[in-house]
């Protein structure tokens, strides 16, 4: 006898909805996504704009007069340990805020602390802008500032790493260096249009506009969610799993939530079951070789030598004999941030093992005739004698940034933030964020010193600083393109060849991974736990979910 009850009917109707919202398409290409690309990104701005201003204000005549050196002939210059100080004391800074913001990010959660480093980069600023005479106080305030664009290389990445849908990922991360190109262009853009004042208005309305980037990004923040992994740790359950639906742009008890939630469980149960020790990151189950492999490809991104260009471009083409340097500053500016675009589809199109080693190889290329036409072929003490050499050293420049900008640019970020288990993530990143500040500093402060010794020939330093990166990827760097954060954990647990990784197919029961195994503290190996079923989702509904399977496999 059938029921015709509205109540039945209703249940019929209720679970039919809930079937609907259970196996409903994603949709990872919606508003909020790109919405949140582009706020948490602009921590790459905050850096990107500071590295182009800088680079100007060193040519600029009221900031020579106010803070540089004066010449035995009464003119002022900067000195080599002047400028590299005010230079690469910003880079002390990251250094120091790449460290300090991962534990402070695990107390306090993603946002507040993001917002936190904005509010530091501002103090820096005003410091900056507050003085007309001392240059250490300019120095001082960019340490400062430093603190702030540190955290925010480190929390950028992690925010989007952790809240991103895994389909676009790689293009989410890549779009920090995609907006610290942006950055470095419209700070290019701002000193064009200001150098020829001689007051201080010249390099102090740079400054004030670099307030604009951290206002936004610090109460923007505020509007959006917490990373779902947060949320989930400090007992937000439901906030979790709604954070991850409306990433993926489905119902709560979709299925891709489902598992996703169902991995951040496992996570945090396994992470209650012992304290592990900061030194884990060096002896948990491969994460040595992971660990290492974050801090050189930090180092490496450096020592390409794409800063050498960012940090004195402007003083770099004036040797060259140009008569407005700050066009073709502005001219590599447009370039960094134009074929950045491209790197956002190299990296879901082409792999990071493969478009990392063919960047590499393509930036020693081009640095090597950069230099080669520098030392041998440019007049050096008359370098409007030599316009061709010139001309050729600029398109090289411009061919170089292209390769970095489309590749090392983007593609480091993607990789560091994708290697490392949730349990030492944090820990990780800040590690090798400061590698690479650490490298920033040492080039910046010491270019001027380098250069003024062995001239362009420091080219060759970097350009086979460029081939060793894409020697040491296709050794050592696995290819991540379109697989979870566990996928690639499991990869390194098991040892999988990075040479062989791209056709690497996961174990059927999903492979040990540093969150679903049996690790106590201090551990050197695993042993993997029995599956749990998600939260939300009954051992029934997984049961049937593995006949599909088994029958989808069989047909």
């Amino acid at each position: 006898m059938t029921n015709n009850s509205p109540r039945h009917s209703t249940a019929i109707i209720g679970d039919a909805e809930k079937q609907r919202g259970h196996d409903e398409p994603v949709h990872v290409y919606s508003l909020r996504i790109l919405l949140m690309a582009t706020l948490v990104s602009m921590g790459g701005l905050i850096f990107g704009y500071d590295t182009g201003q800088i680079s100007g204000f060193l040519e600029m005549d009221n900031f020579l007069q106010a803070f540089g050196d004066t010449t035995k002939d009464g003119s002022p210059a900067f000195s080599n340990s002047r400028s590299g100080t005010i230079v690469g004391l910003l880079s002390i800074g990251t250094l120091i805020g790449a460290l300090a913001a991962a534990p402070i990010a695990d107390g306090i959660g993603r946002k507040l602390c993001i917002t936190t480093c904005c509010i530091v980069f501002c103090v820096g600023n005003i410091v900056q802008i507050a003085t007309d005479t001392h240059w250490y106080q300019i120095a001082v305030g960019r340490l400062v500032a430093g603190l702030g664009v540190g955290g925010l290389s480190v929390l950028t990445p992690m925010y989007q790493a952790e809240t991103a849908p895994r389909q676009v990922r790689g293009a989410m991360i890549s779009c920090y260096q995609l907006f610290i190109t942006l950055g470095i262009f419209v700070a290019d853009c701002v000193n064009f249009g200001t150098e020829k004042d001689n007051s201080s208005r010249a390099w102090k309305l740079p400054m004030g506009i670099a307030f604009i980037w951290p206002a936004i990004m610090g109460g923007g923040i505020l509007l959006f969610r917490e990373s779902p992994r947060w949320d989930y740790r400090k007992g937000r359950v439901d906030q979790a799993r709604h954070t991850i639906a409306l990433s993926y742009g489905v119902s709560d008890n979709h299925w891709e939530v489902n598992r996703e939630m169902g991995e951040i469980k496992r996570k945090f149960d396994l992470e209650q079951s012992g304290s592990h020790k900061w030194y884990e990151i060096f002896t948990a189950p491969a994460m040595t070789r992971r660990t290492l492999i974050g801090v050189i490809m930090q180092m490496l991104q450096q020592l390409t030598g794409a800063n050498f260009f960012f940090y004195y471009g402007t003083t770099i083409f004036t040797a060259t004999g140009l008569s407005n340097s700050y066009v073709t500053a502005m001219i590599l500016g447009a370039v960094n941030f134009g074929t950045t675009f491209g790197g956002l589809y190299v990296v879901e199109h082409f792999g990071r093992r493969h478009s990392l080693i063919v960047g590499g190889l393509w930036m020693f290329v081009c640095f090597l005739i950069f230099a080669s036409v520098g030392h041998f072929a440019l007049d050096q003490s008359f370098p409007q004698n030599t316009p061709q050499a010139g001309a050729a050293m600029i398109v090289f420049a411009c061919l170089f940034i292209a390769g970095f900008a489309m590749t090392w640019g983007p593609l480091v970020w993607t990789v560091v933030g994708e290697i490392y288990p949730t349990r030492y993530r944090a820990k990780c990143m800040g590690l090798a964020t400061a590698s690479n500040w650490i490298w920033n500093f040492l080039i910046s402060f010491f270019t001027p010193y380098i250069t003024t010794a062995i001239d362009y020939r420091y080219g060759y330093v970097f350009a086979s600083m460029c081939f060793a990166g894409a020697v040491f990827v296709y050794f050592f760097v696995c290819e991540s393109q379109g697989r979870t954060l566990e996928e690639i954990d499991t990869m390194y647990i098991m040892g999988v060849l990075p040479m062989k990784s791209k056709n690497w197919v996961p174990p059927e029961d999903g492979g040990p991974t540093m969150e679903n195994s049996v690790l106590e503290p201090g551990a050197t190996t695993v042993r993997k736990e029995e599956a749990q079923p998600a939260p939300g989702q009954p051992t029934a509904e997984l049961e049937e979910e593995k006949e599909e399977e088994e029958k989808e496999t069989e047909r």
